[in-house]
């Protein structure tokens, strides 16, 4: 996965946090997003002068980039067959940011998990709809009586 196409996924999924983040798609985002608020801090201390403390163009990057940096992360976390809630570690200082760095950087599991099939397979990340086990449709399913 290139880097413009890592930026053009997590911009497209960016309310999504089902499937599975490959690592090249999550530090591409996580550079692309270091490079946007350098830019920006960039504009904000030529416009406002460098003593200034009001960052405006930061905040505007920064808030564009918070929802999806949640939702890659999530996703990542799924390739790790991990739920996205493990991202509530970032709230326990240091010792949260080091666990989830780490769980970042590590290798997702090998195969489908339930997030979805394994993108480095050809997967995508998306979990395929899951079609019915004709033996077991409900007409074939004895009903039970209760009492």
């Amino acid at each position: 996965m290139t880097f413009t196409e890592a930026v053009r996924v997590c911009f497209q999924k960016y309310l999504t946090v089902e499937g599975r983040a490959r690592r090249a798609e999550y530090w591409w985002f996580v550079l692309f997003g270091m490079i946007a608020n350098f830019l920006a801090s960039l504009v904000d201390s030529l416009g406002m002068g460098l003593g200034s403390n009001i960052g405006i163009a930061g905040a505007i990057v920064s808030l564009a980039l918070l929802i999806p940096s949640i939702t890659v992360g999530g996703r990542r976390l799924h390739d790790r067959d991990m739920s996205a809630w493990w991202m509530l570690l970032i709230l326990v200082p240091l010792i949260g940011f080091i666990v989830l760095l780490v769980l970042f950087v590590m290798r997702g599991t090998d195969g489908p998990n339930r997030f979805g099939p394994d993108p480095l397979n050809g997967g995508g990340g998306h979990r395929e709809p899951e079609t019915p086990d004709p033996k077991l449709s409900q007409s074939s399913i004895p009903k039970v009586g209760r009492d």
